[in-house]
């Protein structure tokens, strides 16, 4: 027999690893041969026959869909189609988008073979082992939902021991310019009410032997990036520590390691060895969510603010890490004006990113229980977003949206940094910054195009000359810098105005100059310094700078900023 695990991911570079744990833990316990299950990976942008012709083409006995929030509608009209065409194909689904409302998508989707519930390795390997003994009897495999007579739930399936189940990656050829996902941990310590991980039975951790071991597997792989998907992964201190120190010591100069964290809870010691680490090493991500006690307690968030404060403020001063936060709108007592103290407040951190996100009511997770309580509407398609709730309205949720796309544009990019840091001194704070940004663009019909980064200036300087007239000039000035940070653009920008040309020639012609300012570039000759930093005069700001590209420096690789005197 054949079986087929099938991922659909949101991007190309992203990759599912539930379906290459699926398939190690199987073929592992049951010493099947390499081509009795293949894995196939699509993405949500490819087009559905284009897939679903893949799909039937490799004539799988046995196909199953990890399906999640981002992929399930794609998956259940592909899995629909299939079962046209492919009759006799046994079509199965598993993942946290169909692990908690499995009787009603089996009632509705009879195509369907059945579902796995919750953890599937164990689940998938009896599954597997059933067909290829014909032995029909899946009714004795615990963790399913199938349809029979009716939809028939087996018995509960207990938890594994997290260090029996095998490392997935034994060979990484299909991950070039793909971003590895990778676990040391299931469950969490913390019971969110909107998290589907509050409701793990309990929180597992895998060997350090073996999490060592496998680290140093992509470490010599030189991957370019491990995505932890442990859902706290500094839970225990001795281990964060431990981990943190084996990344540092073995560091190739190459790998990236993402961490989702608890800000909060981190020490000194921590903290410290994070400072010393090399320069995006790792990355952080933390769910801030809410700066509203009232909403942290409703939703089983416990967060010392002044920890958090303390400790992003220290990791931020290095600039050797990139730190996420992460906001949710939609939640338990937020309403509109506690929604902008909560941005304001994790604005104020100045995080390299702040994700304005929006409460995604989860089946199976507990804060539905407090939807008639909180009168909580939400779309009944996936992504099955807030809509309104009695703290907010469906009008102020809008607007959100609006000022989220802003942020996203001309913060989270991180090319307008020095522009935008001088507007914040214009308004009142930063929401309204954002908010009045998206009236202007709203008002102008500017959402409705991909701008390309030269019009998203162009965009902003227009804003800066209707909401803070006479300010123009200033606002080209740092726009031209920012516009230079990353890389000696080979066109000038219209608003930068006209290079000081005779300025710049005679700075590089002057030794004493370079000596003094650019002593990297001593045994260069005038005309090739000129070629690998850029000479800029900035009037309205009363500042000349160099911009040193040999020298890129911090989080975003920028040319290190040289101020003559």
């Amino acid at each position: 027999m054949k079986f087929l695990l099938v991922g659909i991911n949101a991007k190309y570079i992203h990759s599912n690893p539930a379906v290459y744990s699926l398939r190690a833990y199987a073929k592992d316990r049951l010493n099947l041969v390499n081509d009795t299950i293949e894995i196939c990976e699509y993405t949500i942008n490819q087009l559905i026959d284009e897939v679903l012709t893949d799909i039937y083409e490799k004539k799988a006995d046995v196909v199953a869909f990890s399906t999640y929030i981002w992929n399930v509608e794609m998956v259940m009209k592909i899995a629909r189609e299939l079962k046209q065409v492919a009759p006799k194909t046994h079509i199965w689904l598993g993942g946290p988008e169909v692990s908690f409302n499995y009787r009603e998508r089996l009632e509705n989707n009879t195509f369907l073979t059945g579902i796995i519930i919750g953890e599937g390795e164990e689940t998938y390997k009896e599954l597997v082992k059933n067909y290829i003994e014909d032995s029909g009897s899946l009714d004795k495999i615990k963790g399913l939902a199938y349809n029979g007579e009716g939809v028939v739930v087996t018995e509960d399936r207990e938890c594994l021991d997290f260090s029996t189940i095998p490392f997935p990656y034994s060979n990484l050829t299909d991950f070039e310019d793909r971003i590895v996902y990778y676990e040391t941990s299931r469950g969490c310590p913390f019971k969110c009410s909107y998290c589907l991980s509050s409701v793990e039975k309990s929180l597992r951790l895998r060997s350090m032997d073996l999490v060592k071991k496998e680290l140093k597997f992509f470490i010599d792989n030189k991957v370019a990036q491990v995505k932890f998907i442990d859902r706290t992964f500094n839970c225990n201190r001795q281990r964060t520590i431990e981990l943190l120190k084996f990344i540092k010591e073995n560091d190739n100069g190459i790998t990236n390691f993402h961490f989702e964290i608890a800000g909060d809870i981190l020490t000194d010691e921590e903290c410290e060895i994070l400072n010393g680490l090399r320069t995006n090493l790792v990355q952080l991500e933390i769910g801030v969510q809410s700066t509203n006690p009232d909403t942290l307690e409703a939703i089983n968030r416990k967060t010392d603010m002044n920890k958090l404060a303390w400790n992003i403020e220290k990791l931020i001063s290095k600039d050797n890490i990139h730190i996420h936060l992460d906001l949710i709108a939609g939640l338990p007592f937020e309403d509109y004006k506690s929604f902008i103290k909560s941005f304001n407040d994790v604005y104020s951190f100045h995080p390299h990113e702040l994700q304005l996100g929006f409460l995604k009511m989860l089946s199976g997770a507990p804060i539905g229980q407090r939807i008639e309580e909180d009168d909580i509407k939400y779309r009944q398609y996936p992504p099955y977003e807030v809509l309104a709730t009695k703290y907010i309205s469906f009008d102020e949720i809008t607007e959100l949206k609006k000022v989220e796309e802003v942020l996203e544009i001309y913060y989270n990019s991180r090319q307008f940094k020095n522009t935008i840091k001088w507007l914040e001194g214009l308004e009142d704070n930063p929401f309204q910054m954002y908010r009045n940004i998206a009236e202007f663009y709203e008002k102008n019909g500017l959402f409705k195009f991909q701008s390309a980064r030269s019009k998203r200036y162009d965009n902003l300087l227009a804003y800066v000359k209707e909401k803070h007239p006479g300010m123009e000039g200033i606002c080209k000035e740092y726009m031209t810098i920012d516009y230079y940070l990353r890389e000696k653009a080979k066109s000038r920008p219209e608003f930068a105005g006209e290079l000081a040309y005779d300025m710049a020639k005679n700075f590089y012609m002057n030794e004493s100059n370079i000596d003094r300012y650019l002593p990297d570039y001593k045994t260069m000759d005038s005309k090739t310094i000129q070629r690998t930093t850029h000479y800029e005069k900035l009037q309205a700001i009363g500042k000349t700078i160099v911009f040193d590209y040999q020298n890129k420096c911090g989080i975003d690789k920028e040319a290190r900023l040289i101020t003559i005197e």
